[in-house]
């Protein structure tokens, strides 16, 4: 009888049940998805659409690719959960693995971006007052304007974003905000002796994909060096192939000193989130001083360690580097031709397009919702900015697919 159920279940009636049952915390598409396979998504009817949000860069290999789904699936059959207060049969394994493939001594493995960016913080704080000497509860971590890096009531702290904090204070101390991509001001903040890391994302993604002039990872990461500061790079969004390397940091030859991942990290199949770092970093953290129930267990471990393999193995970073700039490419010769588009940016398969209208207007929004009909979903970010970023398993022809849905939505739109 449920099955029956499920199978009558239309897309304005799922759409009704999340309005009338669940928080009103997200603003989603009008679009019931039930049903992915690699590029493509499925809603309750059977429309097929081409996915451009990817769940926000966390199926970079794609929905459902059987080599994670099958790792899964025969983890599951096996053992679920154990916690961390006895060993696992996956763990050192897949510890083993992730450290060999990042290059860091040391992981310390949770499950949510935003758990992984609360782990670094107090990894960062510690090795402050053991290594460098600040004195306690004096560290100070820098972090920059436009920031996204979870919604913590710590992160929330140094968010300049109005939504995310607003009326949910008193914040955090110990935080500094600086303008991003602004070296003098990094320069400046780091003067403090009392300040442990520098906190920053590669790529600002949910400020719409917000590039930094070429050099400023390098300089910035030096000029932390410098000063005994510790380079904190939040990859969740921008790390694991999509911005055409393995990770962003590694256009600029960046290591950082602390690296935090998550999202496609489990390719979207399971919460999977880590921190790497060397021991003389890492080795600050001794037991009972953190931990998580789920953090480590071992089907996360095969998950990962599937999801690595498939990034690794059908050569993502090398796709999403060409694809990329073909798509900019595309895009700015819709430029040229449509005065709805005012500036197209990104790196790898990681794109935004500015449109030609204010923040506070509907027109992104409504260009997401044409699009949407036309056969391919994409999300808006600040009011008029629309992010691209597909499954880094697209081919060179589906993206071409894609540029044309793309191109009719806007020329029609713009008439």
């Amino acid at each position: 009888m449920h099955d029956v159920m499920e199978n009558r279940l239309t897309s304005q009636e799922a759409m009704r049940m999340e309005n009338e049952y669940g928080a009103h915390n997200y603003h989603p598409l009008p679009v019931v998805l039930d049903r992915g396979e690699g590029v493509y998504v499925w809603d309750l009817e059977g429309k097929k659409y081409y996915d451009f949000l990817s769940a926000y860069s966390a199926v970079n290999q794609g929905h459902c690719h059987p080599k994670i789904v099958n790792a899964m699936i025969e983890q599951t059959r096996k053992l679920t959960l154990t916690s961390r207060a006895f060993y696992n049969s996956v763990l050192g394994k897949y510890e083993q693995f992730v450290t060999d493939y990042f290059g860091y001594d040391k992981v310390l493995p949770m499950n949510t971006g935003a758990e992984a960016v609360e782990t670094a913080i107090k990894i960062c704080r510690r090795w402050a007052y053991d290594k460098k000497g600040v004195a306690p509860n004096a560290a100070k971590i820098i972090t920059c304007e436009g920031n996204f890096h979870g919604r913590t009531t710590t992160i929330i702290s140094f968010s300049t974003d109005p939504d995310s904090n607003s009326r949910f204070g008193p914040y955090t101390p110990g935080f500094e905000i600086i303008p991003y991509n602004d070296l003098d001001a990094l320069s400046k903040a780091l003067e403090d002796p009392n300040v442990a890391g520098f906190l920053v994302e590669p790529i600002q993604g949910e400020a719409g994909v917000n590039v930094p002039s070429d050099g400023y990872l390098s300089a910035a990461a030096q000029l932390c060096k410098e000063k005994n500061v510790l380079f904190l790079a939040d990859e969740v969004q921008t790390g694991i192939a999509r911005t055409g390397k393995l990770l962003c940091t590694q256009h600029e030859n960046v290591r950082p000193d602390i690296l935090i991942l998550g999202k496609a990290l489990s390719g979207g199949a399971y919460p999977v989130s880590a921190v790497l770092a060397d021991n003389e970093v890492m080795m600050v953290i001794k037991p009972g001083e953190h931990g998580s129930t789920f953090g480590g267990n071992p089907v996360a471990g095969e998950v990962a360690i599937a999801a690595l393999e498939v990034i690794r193995d059908e050569r993502l970073a090398e796709n999403a580097e060409r694809l990329g700039g073909l798509f900019r490419d595309e895009m700015n010769k819709l430029k040229s031709e449509c005065p709805l588009i005012q500036l197209v940016r990104g790196k790898g398969l990681l794109n935004a397009v500015i449109i030609n209208d204010t923040p506070d207007s509907s027109t992104a929004w409504d260009l997401c919702v044409a699009m949407k009909d036309n056969g391919l979903i994409a999300k808006p970010t600040h009011g008029n900015i629309i992010r691209f970023a597909p499954p880094l398993v697209m081919t060179e022809a589906q993206l071409m697919e894609c540029v044309a849905i793309i191109r009719d939505t806007f020329m029609a739109f713009a008439k």
